[in-house]
């Protein structure tokens, strides 16, 4: 159960850093054309890259909580777990570099297709109560 453990600490830093994030961005939107004005694409990148922060540090906390009830093969939960954790690091910088480099958009295929394995991966092997 290591590796669960691996995902409750990483729900509370991420959660830590959507606030850190959340400060960040706060003592700026008040300037009207901070990161070309509210309704841009970086500055939309910018808070679904802060959003992202706390709900897949929510996610990876549902996980902790989901695997401590699971029976099925250790060898899927550790995968299910590691792509758990890849998705919540990826999705947020994906959003960062995006927003810079918008023809690298393509790289939110990593984060959706870790986020979906681990999704799969939980659903496919718990066992009914």
């Amino acid at each position: 159960m290591k590796i669960c453990f691996a995902n409750l600490w990483f729900a509370w830093l991420w959660m830590l850093l959507g606030f850190l994030s959340g400060m960040v961005m706060g003592m700026f939107f008040q300037r009207e054309h901070w990161l070309g004005g509210y309704a841009s694409f970086r500055r939309r990148l910018y808070r679904l890259g802060h959003v992202s922060l706390f709900g897949l540090g929510a996610l990876n906390l549902l996980f902790y909580f989901t695997a401590q009830s699971f029976t099925g093969n250790g060898e899927v939960l550790a995968i299910a777990s590691v792509a758990m954790i890849a998705g919540g690091i990826s999705m947020p910088l994906c959003c960062l570099i995006v927003a810079h480099f918008p023809k690298t958009k393509m790289l939110f295929a990593f984060p959706v297709v870790a986020l979906i394995a681990a999704g799969a991966l939980t659903l496919l092997n718990l066992s009914p109560i």
